[in-house]
Parts: structure tokens; C-alpha cells; sequence
């Protein structure tokens, strides 16, 4: 949305459905007298006027009499009637569902622009519907992630969003913040004496909404990554099996695997589903000293890559086991103390015999590896899938996305309410310490402000420029 200072009535139109070939396509209408314009342009206009709302009318779409080919038809469609203000904007709507060839799509659609619709802004149905009162910012900021979601994970936390539990949540924590300071007005009001804030309110109610926006602000973490992708790495030297186990994760050949020793030279990526978490997935050239300057240009880019993932999979042939290689990038690992997560992969696991799994045990036990690592290590064999369950929950748990419990079920949705709920547990935290040295009014000042911040969630208080950040980042028809 770029221009929110309007009264929203005039009627506005957008494809809403992908402009590409298809079974069906949508165009969807909002706004005051829409039902009334489109019934000029519509074979049946009586039955369209007298229709009920969530109601379905069927007929062609035509040139209206102001056209030289007045009465052409369009289209063959269905009308799906929706009135005020029971419908999704809160306006009067329709939308046509018609023929999904390119063509006729946009021959409905610029028919509609020509008879007294506008075209749509970005977001702007999503937007009649939020400031109608039929949906939230965090509701709304639900669709496009819904829209955006990678895995059936990261679409059912966004659904929870869509269904109300983040709204329900913040609204939870009004309620215990007003009810604490309808206490406090009452003790400003009618006090018995002239302590301050010390034993003048019970701080329970306060004490659960910290809590609350604890667990809240500690959740945009995990929920970050369902929406917008870990960076999974694999790293090794060469022949470790990088490029097999890309593969077996994808389920096809798209990296190229070789016996020839840097036969990878650059990295390829591609989107890949762990145990729910999207991530992409980078394979990338052996670690090794090359004269090769192609070569080494690829293992220099592997390096990069490494500092910048979310996540690092290490991988070290079963067979051969550690050599001076991988000592020397796990040892550089550990003294640069990185926050980056590592979990070092043993392949080939289906060729290690017994004896090569203790020659394994006892390389590791000369790598001195942090028991961090030591612990989230993981066997696998890219040939038989071996392992590669056991590699997701590692993945997972590395990325601390372990199940929740169950009354942490609720996420942020979006960088911004992240901000708000952290400014929101700042004025919690500062009314809390207040217990000495400050009178009442103090307090009621952090709690106010508390609210205010928890009514940007929700969009209850929301500036002009914040809401047009939100909007424009839908697709049009949206």
C-alpha cells in the first residue's frame, strides 16, 4: 500500500489468481457499488443485483452498451457474491471465477478498469479488511506468510497466526497489564497513606505477563527460520561424500559425484525440507591445498560459505577416517569459539567395518572434540539412507527448533512484532523494579506505555508509515 490516507470506497479489481495458463482464474472486486458496475457488464444483472450474500451467480461476462461490439461476449463465468459486511474486506464483493487462459483473464480484468474499477494496490484487500475491522496486523501479516511458506511446518505456525492464538496471546497479556493498573488508579486515588509503590499492588499479574512476553520474544528465533530458510552447509574435504549425501537429500541427481578428487568446484544450492525446517542447502568444494586456481577459488568460497550458515555439516569419510584436513578445520572451529552450530557427519557408513568404526572412535578421541560436537554426531550412508533420519532430528535440535511445549505453542510472526513485544517486556521489567525509591505514577507511565506497544501487535495503535510497510509487501489481488 502506498497511498493510506483515503476513505476506502471506490471500487477496486485485481487478477488474483497466477497469470498463466490454468483450469481457472480469479478476478475479485471490492468496494461500494461493485455489485452494481459489474452487473452492467454481466448477461444476468438482475439475479446479480438480487443475489444474497455467499451466493453464487452463473452467466457471461459481456461488452457493455457503451462498446462498439456492445453484448460481445467475454466469458462464460461464475459469480461469487459477497455483501457488507460479511466478507472478507468488509465491503460489498465479487469475485469471477472464469477461464484460466492468459487471454481472458486480463480481457475480464481490463473490462472491470474501463467500467468504473480501479486497479488494486499491493496488500489493498488485506488492508479494507484490517481497517474494517474484520482482521488484525497479525492476522494479516498470517496471509502472506501462509503465502510465503516453505514447509507444512512453517504454513501451520502461520495458520495459528491466521486462526488468532498470537492475538489471543497479546491480548492475554492487556489484560493482566490493565487489570494491574485499574489496581494501581485505584490505590493513586484512594490511598491510605503515603508509601510508595513498595507492597502497594499485587505484582502477580505483572510477574505472569513478563512471562509471557518472555516466551513471546523468545520465539521469533525459531519462528525466523520456518519462514525465511536456515543456511545448511556441507563442508569436508574432498571425496567425504558431499555431494552424495546433497543428493539423497533431495531425493535426485543434482550435484555431480565423482571419485576424481575436486570434481566440485563451486557451490550449488538448493531449498530442502529438514523435519519441517526450510533450509537451504549449500554442497560446496572440497577442503583441501590445490594448485588448481579454479579450484581453489571454490575451496576459498567454501570457507566464506561456512561463516555465514546458520548451521555446518562436517563431513568425514568413515572409510578413510580423520586426516590433517579435518583436524585442521575443526580445531580452527573450536579456537575461533564460533556460535555457528556443527555437526560432524561420518559417511560411508555402510562400507565401515568394525574395525574402521574403532579407528573412527579413536580419531575423534585424538581431535579432542568438544563434547558438543562429540554428542550431535551423527553415521550415514547417502547409498542405503542410513542415518539420514537420525541427521534431520540433528539438524533440528541444532538449530534449537525442538518440539515446544505445549504452552509455548504461540510465535511471532514478523521482525516488527518482535520489536514491539521487546519494548513492551522492557516497560514490564521497568515497572517491576520500580519498588522503593518512585511514586505510583511511575509505574502507571511503564504500564501505558506497555499497552501502546502492545496495541502496535495487534495494530489496535499503528503509524501511517508502519502499516505501509506491512501492505506493500503483498502481491497484488491479495
Amino acid at each position: 500500500m502506498t497511498n493510506l490516507g483515503y476513505t476506502p470506497e471506490e471500487p477496486i479489481a485485481a487478477i488474483a489468481t497466477a497469470l498463466a495458463p490454468g483450469a481457472l482464474g480469479i478476478v475479485r472486486a471490492s468496494g461500494k457499488n461493485c455489485i452494481e458496475l459489474l452487473s452492467k457488464c454481466f448477461s444476468r444483472p438482475k439475479a446479480l443485483l438480487a443475489a444474497e450474500g455467499n451466493t453464487i451467480v452463473y452467466g457471461w461476462i459481456l461488452q457493455p452498451e457503451n462498446c462498439a461490439e456492445t453484448g460481445a461476449k467475454i466469458d462464460e463465468v461464475l459469480v461469487s457474491v459477497f455483501r457488507a459486511p460479511r466478507s472478507f474486506t468488509g465491503e460489498d464483493m465479487v469475485e469471477i471465477s472464469c477461464h484460466g487462459g492468459v487471454n481472458v483473464v486480463q480481457s475480464v480484468y481490463n473490462l472491470l478498469l474501463g467500467n468504473g474499477f480501479r486497479q488494486a494496490e499491493k496488500g489493498e484487500f488485506t488492508f479494507r479488511a484490517y481497517i474494517n475491522g474484520k482482521t488484525d496486523l497479525t492476522k494479516a501479516e498470517a496471509v502472506r506468510e501462509i503465502i510465503d511458506s516453505k514447509t507444512n511446518v512453517s504454513r501451520s505456525h502461520a495458520a495459528g497466526r491466521l486462526a488468532g492464538n498470537l492475538y489471543d496471546t497479546i491480548d492475554g497479556v492487556k489484560k493482566l497489564v490493565v487489570d494491574t493498573l485499574a489496581a494501581i488508579e485505584v490505590e493513586i486515588e484512594y490511598p491510605e497513606d503515603e508509601e510508595t509503590i513498595a507492597d502497594s499492588f499485587d505484582s502477580a499479574e505483572l510477574t505472569k505477563a513478563k512471562t509471557a512476553l518472555e516466551e513471546l520474544a523468545g520465539s521469533w528465533k525459531a519462528e525466523k527460520i520456518y519462514q525465511d530458510g536456515a543456511r545448511v552447509v556441507l563442508c569436508g574435504r574432498t571425496n567425504a561424500g558431499k555431494s552424495s549425501l546433497f543428493n539423497a537429500l533431495l531425493k535426485e541427481d543434482r550435484a555431480i559425484v565423482s571419485d576424481i578428487e575436486g570434481t566440485t568446484r563451486d557451490f550449488i544450492e538448493s531449498w530442502i525440507d529438514f523435519d519441517g525446517i526450510p533450509a537451504r542447502l549449500f554442497d560446496t568444494a572440497g577442503l583441501r591445498q590445490t594448485d588448481d586456481v579454479i579450484e581453489a577459488v571454490g575451496v576459498e568460497r567454501t570457507r566464506d560459505l561456512s561463516e555465514e550458515a546458520d548451521l555446518i555439516l562436517y563431513l568425514v569419510d568413515s572409510v578413510s577416517g580423520m586426516n590433517d584436513e579435518d583436524r585442521s578445520f575443526i580445531s580452527n572451529y573450536i579456537e575461533r569459539n564460533s556460535k555457528i552450530p556443527l555437526i560432524l557427519v561420518f559417511t560411508k557408513a555402510d562400507a565401515s567395518s568394525q574395525k574402521l568404526s574403532e579407528k573412527n572412535a579413536s580419531d575423534r578421541a585424538c581431535t579432542k572434540l568438544p563434547q558438543s560436537i562429540e554428542k550431535s554426531s551423527v553415521s550415514i550412508s547417502s547409498k542405503t539412507g542410513q542415518g539420514l533420519s537420525e541427521l534431520s532430528t540433528a539438524v533440528r535440535n541444532a538449530l534449537s527448533l525442538a518440539e515446544k511445549s505445549e504452552r509455548n505453542q504461540t510465535g511471532l510472526g514478523s521482525e516488527r512484532q518482535k520489536v514491539c513485544v521487546e519494548q513492551a517486556l522492557e516497560c514490564v521489567n521497568h515497572a517491576l523494579e520500580l519498588t522503593e525509591d518512585y511514586a505510583l505514577d511511575a509505574v502507571v507511565q511503564d504500564l501505558e506505555d506497555c499497552l501502546d506497544f502492545l496495541g502496535e501487535v495487534t495494530g489496535e495503535v499503528t503509524p501511517d508509515d508502519v502499516l505501509g510497510s506491512i501492505f506493500s509487501r503483498f502481491c497484488v489481488g491479495k
